[in-house]
């Protein structure tokens, strides 16, 4: 089976500032090098279906979901949080960053693809149950996350962030849901400047000190993600992917290559086809060297179709 890879154009026309790192042009150069590798026209391409308020329901409030619709400007740009701008073409993106989720879930689910990656944008992994974040609108990956425990019933499902700072949002949304584990490394002190001391047994926080490289990122996967997923044995795994933990994105300061990428996510698969049926779904967060975020991106799903 093959990986399915779902977009939609919307997501192109989402824009903050020109000068703003959280620019369509991410898309672009994660599409120009999977062209480029050959890797494009082997995976199943999908349109992202509109998230229903069903759906995003399950992880935010009537209240906040209210609250951006009514917001969403018809001209101009307005600003959610110092950090996260709406303009006349933000909502739609969002819908389809959520909706391109619950897609990806259904299809890998459904054994229709052998997993997913969702190229799409706004990212999601800072946006909490009632507000927006961090250039996120609506936490993508949860809520795929809810819909494969909703829609499909499962009782064991894993998250593993690897973007470089912490998914205060996902964590803040799963704190109290025990049927998710949530495995984050991150810079730490660094935005959003928490996750240091919180955690549980089922959210495995993993602080990393600025200048920490591959060697470190392995170390802390090896010792405290992969035990404690092995223990959970998840029915399937999610997979917050931001690449800005690239020793080229000049946005935070560790030092991975696509190397670490490509060992990470083939440690993740292997643990998925050892418990869940090989089923990943894995979503967009950072990155913003458009040339590493390509190259990463690319090592990234090269595991998920090998």
């Amino acid at each position: 089976m093959q990986t399915a890879y779902i977009t939609h154009p919307a997501c192109l026309q989402h824009v903050m500032e020109s000068f703003h790192p959280e620019s369509p042009a991410r898309l672009h150069a994660i599409q120009d090098q999977l062209i480029a590798s050959g890797l494009y026209d082997l995976l199943q391409q999908h349109e992202a279906p509109r998230a229903t308020r069903e759906q995003l329901a399950r992880v935010h409030s009537v209240d906040y979901l209210d609250s951006v619709e009514a917001r969403a400007p018809a001209q101009g740009l307005i600003h959610l949080d110092p950090d996260t701008a709406m303009n006349p073409f933000t909502l739609e993106a969002a819908l389809r960053a959520s909706g391109a989720m619950v897609l990806a879930t259904d299809l890998v689910l459904k054994r229709q693809v052998a997993n997913a990656f969702c190229a799409i944008r706004p990212p999601g992994h800072h946006a909490t149950r009632n507000q927006s974040m961090g250039f996120c609108i609506f936490n993508n990956v949860a809520v795929g996350v809810a819909h494969a425990m909703a829609a499909h019933s499962l009782a064991r499902v894993a998250i593993a962030d690897f973007d470089v700072h912490h998914g205060n949002g996902t964590e803040d949304i799963f704190k109290d849901e025990p049927r998710v584990m949530l495995c984050s490394t991150f810079q730490h002190p660094f935005y959003p400047y928490c996750g240091a001391d919180s955690g549980s047994e089922h959210i495995i926080n993993v602080p990393l000190p600025a200048g920490t490289t591959g060697a470190g990122f392995r170390e802390a996967v090896q010792t405290q993600w992969l035990p404690a997923l092995e223990a959970f044995q998840p029915e399937m795994l999610f997979i917050s992917a931001g690449f800005d933990a690239h020793r080229e994105d000049e946005m935070a300061g560790l030092g991975l290559v696509e190397a670490d990428y490509t060992w990470v996510t083939q440690a993740l698969k292997t643990l998925a086809e050892k418990h869940a049926q090989g089923r990943i779904v894995s979503v967009l967060e950072g990155g913003y060297a458009l040339s590493a975020l390509g190259r990463s991106a690319t090592a990234h799903i090269k595991v998920l179709c090998s």
